[in-house]
């Protein structure tokens, strides 16, 4: 059994941190804050921000992250951040420190981090192009995803993958033997095995072999029943349990950023536009029919839990409790414009700030739709372990509005579940973003 090879990699997150605590602490020479004992300060947010690091995963930054991750990462890492260098000045009783002076220099930080971050992380893919960092990768398997996964390693160089190999466990002259000794020969660092391709006892083999060699074994997922779920393996004393799915917002630092944003974004809006538009629109709403100005219907929230969902009345008052349908007689002009637009849901800002609704989540359905729904679309319920919203990934991406066969269901779930898996407050901003721009633009699917 050889030693495994790591080519420096396990020094690369702790230089990174160096770096990082290099830049908090040689930056707070570059402003007044009149900090009286600097090497306390010093102590303090080196300590804390390596707790932090840890803690959110900071450093856990793999060669196929995307930018959008890292980003993330960096949101959250410095929103917790602020809240310790300011919670510094009463732990310690520092009255003199001047706020605007460390408000400074926690952008100076964000700034310089970020810059360095990104300028090493550049500079590391750049090597693994021309050879350094390199993982010596196998391939057990031969099918189209297998031929994907072959394709970008051969594609992304970035990512530092050198490709040896492929063994098709289909022919008839396959033999695991030969493929071990192939991998301990090549000195090959990581192998990637089919799942639907290989018999128990094949994997079981694998795994030994892989175990026994220092070598890192993956796989790539076939069942799309079970494999392609996002599975979490943890113990509970010495039992392996495995569950299929993290939640994000389970967190509760994830849950305390969502809540501020939700919080931040719902008071602008409702202070800010609702505050001179609800008059207007309810003028225009009374001039045309009569009736009240806002419409509230019962939906199912969080947990499945029933709420009244806000809107301003699109429609002339009526005892049908049905979805508006394209060519709907009930939608007034005025109901047509506000609901093209996206105007009609403002009101749900209310919802937000009581907390039974997010700014951005699956959207939520009419009771009797959800229990329809429910008993007919598979792992519908999925979309209830978080919030609602007001606006969805669903929803940006070009599913919104009547159900008009099962695929818009099927799909609308689907990206419902990546979002519910997938959370992060980069995605939330892009989908708030993109529903502005759609609503500014006025939606084919909003009547």
């Amino acid at each position: 059994m050889k030693a495994k090879i790591r080519r420096y990699s396990t020094y690369i997150n702790p230089f990174f941190c160096l770096i990082d605590l290099f830049i908090l602490n040689l930056t707070t020479l570059l402003f007044q804050t009149n900090i009286d004992q600097n090497l306390l300060f010093s102590f303090y947010i080196s300590v804390l921000w390596i707790v932090l690091s840890i803690k959110n995963e900071f450093y856990d930054i793999k060669r196929f992250s995307k930018v959008i991750h890292i980003l993330s990462s960096l949101i959250r890492q410095f929103l917790i951040f602020a809240l310790i260098l300011y919670a510094f000045i009463g732990f310690f009783k520092q009255p003199n420190i001047s706020r605007w002076e460390m408000g400074k220099y926690f952008l100076t930080t964000i700034y310089a981090v970020t810059f360095f971050k990104f300028v090493f992380l550049y500079l590391l893919s750049k090597y693994r192009i021309f050879g350094g960092n390199i993982r010596k990768v196998v391939v057990i398997g031969d099918n189209k995803k297998t031929s994907q996964l072959i394709k970008i390693f051969k594609e992304k160089p970035d990512f530092g993958y050198k490709f040896q190999k492929k063994f098709c466990v289909n022919k008839p002259d396959f033999d695991l033997e030969t493929c071990f000794n192939f991998i301990i020969e090549n000195e090959i660092d990581e192998v990637y095995c089919s799942i639907a391709e290989l018999s128990n006892n094949q994997l079981r083999d694998i795994v030994n072999f892989t175990e026994n060699n220092l070598k890192i074994l993956k796989f790539i997922p076939d069942n799309k029943d079970i494999f392609t779920k996002k599975m979490i393996f943890n113990y509970y004393e010495y039992i392996p349990v495995l569950s299929f799915r993290e939640i994000p917002l389970d967190d509760y630092i994830n849950k305390f950023i969502k809540r501020t944003f939700d919080v931040l974004l719902s008071l602008f809006v409702l202070v800010g536009i609702l505050s001179w538009l609800t008059p207007l629109i309810a003028l225009l709403i009374q001039l045309e029919s009569k009736g009240p100005v806002f419409f509230k219907q019962r939906r199912n929230g969080l947990d499945y839990k029933e709420f009244y969902c806000y809107k301003y009345r699109s429609m002339k008052p009526s005892n049908s409790a049905n979805q508006a349908t394209k060519g709907d007689a009930r939608v007034t002009r005025i109901g047509k414009f506000i609901r093209r637009t996206s105007i009609d849901e403002l009101p749900q800002f209310l919802n937000v700030l009581k907390g039974e609704m997010s700014v951005v989540g699956p959207r939520p359905h009419m009771v009797k739709h959800n229990e329809e729904f429910a008993r007919n679309v598979d792992k519908f319920m999925v979309r209830h372990f978080v919030k609602p919203g007001i606006t969805g990934l669903a929803q940006v991406s070009g599913f919104r509005g009547e159900i008009e066969t099962n695929k818009d269901i099927v799909n609308r779930v689907k990206y419902d579940i990546f979002y519910v898996e997938n959370w992060s407050l980069l995605l939330d901003i892009k989908i708030t973003f993109l529903t502005a721009i759609n609503a500014i633009k006025g939606e084919e699917k909003a009547y």
